[in-house]
């Protein structure tokens, strides 16, 4: 019943994007000029004009985006709920695969190759057609006369201001959360990041050029103190422009890898600036500019306050088991109703260490094996991660008592939208150190699987790289499936980087497991469950309802406030009260919005949760009597050779779909993904159908 409808909304989806592209390919063409002069003209009796053309413009230029976004949601909520099929050969499998691999851009798959050349063309499409229209009118300015060449200069530095805006309308998409359109082309908010780091630096880029080229023609003049302090009633407010990139230029050096690893707290809090380079962007720009890039904006201050109603209500830790190697395993209690996909990542906050830093972990468990209970691992590396240790390490049991009460915030839990590891015929898992945390949940949710005789991969080998041998201990929540004759799919092989004894084996080292210490925190409700987000489907009403309030308040204004105005033909509307009647109107909205997702919310946590009972883990401790343990493998003093390791996994699943999931340093990744790139090349070049086909995917590294 469902193949139907989701069909649907892909062809719609699909008709969607396209139609958006078209709008901004036409965009800067004389024939969409002389047609949006038709189209205001036309639309003057029509209820969006109701809202003056600032209705136009949000239904031209905003909408389209907040269209996909209602209709993905709709189409993702359905797609959850066909069932899984295996995965077959694609010809266009070369997309997914890694094409590029370079210790500055990193790993690069065909897609991504292709879309980034795409939005070249495009820039390059917009700034020809610009300056080409510009340099044949040559109209003169009016404040000052200039020369050619200087005339040239600045309509230059005029469109790259343009550049500027087309990045700013897609610089906001990759990092939403909860209301992520990515997960449409299945890149979860980690893999996304880097997408939002590259549009920003091009923004900053077109920005530069586009003040610095003003300047410059402003300096050749001697009107730097005349132009930079105007605060225009009608048009550009320079002013409001120079403040917009100053303090965009603040918030991408304070982002610098160089300031980010070693001034997190800098990099946070530098960030907040965003609201001030909007705002000012807005003044500077107009809003004719801003319903361009106001889709961002929408969905990511709707997916905000989303993130903090769902914050609100603190959950708490119901126990922690510290393990020797300084990593710890958190459990919190969450609504039995709460399901989420493996790799899923949480927030988390606790207001003991900071009232203002969120943190993201993997999440170790499966909502199918662990229905009443949410697990995550963290390693004690950084300040915050090791106050968090030696917090719970101080604390025996018999002083629990004073942490009863250790209040966790969470948001989340964020996933991909299906279980395509599961349509895999064998899969292929490379961890380094605590990147092995996300394919835990993988391998608890393929036992079940299993079991129930569903689609799940035949084969399964974990290659796992440390320092040392006592970060074997890590392995304790995939040991069970390890050494359980009945789940033999699992291979395990494990190399120790930087200690040599030949002479120990892989059940010698794991007697280290018994070590892990557990401390109850809490045997009674002290707190609410991990409820995670809303579903999609309501997420798209939301959306849908925020969209029409903005709109409605926006007519109100204009009738109120500009029409009024219109009355007298000399007399015009300042462009900063328009301004201002947008942000009053989109504030509204967001709070109507808050309103209607927090009576939600309290109905949600009013709703009484059936009493659990937590599991009780005990350490796996290997014995005589762990059949099958001897296809296991461990290696001291050496890395893992991926071509070997390919190529015995691909002699070992003949004619299969392997995947590949890698997670750990980067330098991990890379050389998995040119071993995956290279080992695809040898294939198709010796035409050998019947070899097995490697699809590479990264996973991001959540401590």
């Amino acid at each position: 019943m469902t193949k139907i409808p989701s069909f649907l909304l892909k062809l719609l989806l699909v008709l969607i994007f396209a139609g958006w592209v078209s709008l901004w390919l036409l965009k800067p063409t004389q024939l969409w000029t002389k047609s949006w002069k038709i189209a205001e003209a036309k639309a003057s009796t029509s209820f969006l004009t109701q809202a003056g053309p600032a209705g136009l413009n949000f239904a031209v230029y905003t909408f389209p985006v907040i269209a996909i976004a209602i209709v993905g949601f709709m189409y993702l909520e359905l797609k959850q709920k066909e069932p899984t099929s295996r995965k077959g050969r694609s010809s266009l499998s070369v997309l997914s695969n890694p094409l590029v691999v370079n210790r500055y851009i990193g790993i690069l798959s065909g897609f991504e190759i292709l879309v980034v050349s795409l939005f070249v063309i495009f820039l390059a499409w917009t700034f020809y057609a610009r300056i080409s229209s510009d340099f044949k009118k040559m109209i003169p300015i009016k404040s000052f006369t200039l020369p050619v060449w200087q005339y040239r200069i600045f309509r230059v530095a005029t469109r790259c201001g343009l550049l500027a805006e087309a990045c700013l309308a897609l610089l906001l998409l990759p990092i939403l959360r909860g209301m992520s359109i990515f997960r449409l082309l299945g890149i979860q908010f980690e893999a996304s990041v880097r997408y939002h780091i590259w549009l920003g630096t091009a923004m900053i880029l077109f920005a530069t050029l586009h003040g610095g080229g003003t300047f410059l023609i402003w300096g050749m003049k001697h009107r730097i103190g005349d132009e930079m302090w105007r605060w225009q009633k009608v048009g550009r407010i320079y002013l409001a422009g120079e403040i917009s990139l100053v303090t965009g230029l603040v918030i991408w050096i304070t982002s610098l890898p160089q300031i980010r690893r070693k001034r997190f707290e800098i990099f946070y809090y530098t960030h907040h600036l965003y609201i001030v380079f909007i705002l000012f962007f807005l003044l500077h720009a107009g809003d004719r500019h801003f319903y361009m890039v106001f889709p961002g904006i929408f969905l990511f201050c709707l997916d905000k306050i989303l993130r903090i109603i769902q914050s609100r209500p603190e959950t708490y830790i119901l126990s922690a088991r510290i393990f020797p190697s300084k990593a710890i395993e958190l459990t919190l209690p969450k609504d039995p109703r709460l399901k989420y996909t493996p790799t899923s990542v949480i927030y988390v906050k606790i207001p003991r260490i900071s009232n203002f830093q969120w943190h993201p972990f993997s999440i170790t468990s499966s909502s199918k094996v662990d229905k009443d209970t949410i697990s995550i691992l963290i390693k004690a590396e950084g300040r915050w991660t090791s106050t968090l240790y030696n917090m719970l390490r101080s604390k025996p049991d018999a002083e629990a008592d004073g942490m009863r009460f250790f209040h966790v915030a969470t948001e989340g839990p964020y996933g991909p939208s299906s279980l395509d590891f599961l349509r895999y015929d064998s899969l292929l898992l490379v961890a380094g150190g605590i990147g092995v945390t996300p394919f835990f949940s993988i391998l608890q949710e393929i036992a079940p699987a299993r079991s129930n005789k569903n689609v799940s991969p035949v084969k399964v080998q974990l290659v796992y790289t440390i320092k040392d041998s006592q970060s074997i201990c890590l392995l304790d929540p995939v040991l069970p499936h390890a050494f359980d004759a009945e789940q033999s799919y699992l291979k395990l092989k494990v190399f120790v980087t930087r200690e040599h004894q030949s002479n120990r084996s892989l059940r010698e080292v794991l007697v280290e497991v018994s070590k892990i210490q557990t401390i109850h925190l809490a045997n009674k409700r002290s707190g609410h469950a991990v409820y995670g987000l809303e579903n999609l489907r309501w997420m798209a009403v939301l959306l849908l309802l925020a969209s029409i309030i903005f709109l409605a308040f926006l007519s109100i204004f204009n009738h109120i406030i500009i029409r009024p105005n219109k009355k007298s033909a000399e007399q015009k509307t300042a462009s900063s009260i328009v301004d201002l009647l947008l942000i009053c109107s989109f504030a509204l909205a967001l709070i109507s919005s808050t309103l209607v997702a927090t009576l939600w919310r309290w109905k949600r946590l009013s709703e009484e949760i059936p009493p659990f009972s937590e599991k009780e883990r005990k350490p796996m401790k290997p014995t005589e009597s762990n059949r099958g343990f001897d296809q296991h493998e461990i290696h001291f003093g050496a890395r893992p050779n991926f071509k070997d390791i390919f190529s015995q996994f691909a002699n070992e699943s003949k004619g299969s779909n392997i995947g590949v999931f890698v997670c750990g340093p980067e330098t991990m990744k890379e050389s998995v993904a040119i071993t995956c790139h290279q080992y695809s090349q040898t294939s198709q070049s010796r035409g050998q159908e019947q070899k097995p086909s490697f699809s590479f995917q990264s996973l991001n590294f959540t401590l």
